[in-house]
């Protein structure tokens, strides 16, 4: 137990170490180490397939302090989040959550293959289907040809 808080410390410690400067650090460590953590979970508008916590630009900096300044009021991850949805849109999360809006984004790719694999069975059905025979008059027609 002692050794799991002092781990905890540590991270919190580490956090505020890599904070931009002094100043943008919240006071409290664990408020910060939350901070620090949803900002690998926020994705940069400018950069777009970077965090926040990765990028360098200047909005990313601005959104770093929206969301120091929704932790030091005491809101949880979903309420933050929201917020952010809300005013940038569900975009802003590297991992969307999955909702009616975006089902065909997450399901797409697995009902396209599950179709590929459907007409990959019925061709293969129809392949393999018996040749149909032949009339007895078309029999005796293909004698008659085959004699000449």
């Amino acid at each position: 137990m002692r050794i799991g808080a002092l781990l905890v410390v540590l991270a919190a410690l580490a956090c505020l170490a890599a904070a931009e400067t002094p100043a943008d650090q919240l006071p409290n460590a664990v408020q910060e180490a939350h901070a620090r953590a949803l900002f690998k979970e926020i994705r940069c508008v400018v950069c777009q397939n970077e965090s926040i916590d990765d990028s360098d630009a200047e909005v990313a900096g601005n959104l770093r302090q929206a969301v120091r300044a929704q932790v030091a009021e005491g809101r949880n991850d979903q309420e933050i989040k929201a917020y952010l949805v809300q005013r940038y849109g569900e975009f802003i999360l590297l991992r969307p959550t999955f909702s009616a809006g975006n089902a065909v984004l997450w399901l797409g790719p697995f009902l396209i293959v599950l179709a590929g694999a459907g007409v990959l069975i019925l061709r293969a059905r129809g392949a393999s289907a018996p040749e149909a025979r032949l009339s007895d008059a078309e029999e005796a027609k293909l004698r008659e040809l085959n004699d000449f």
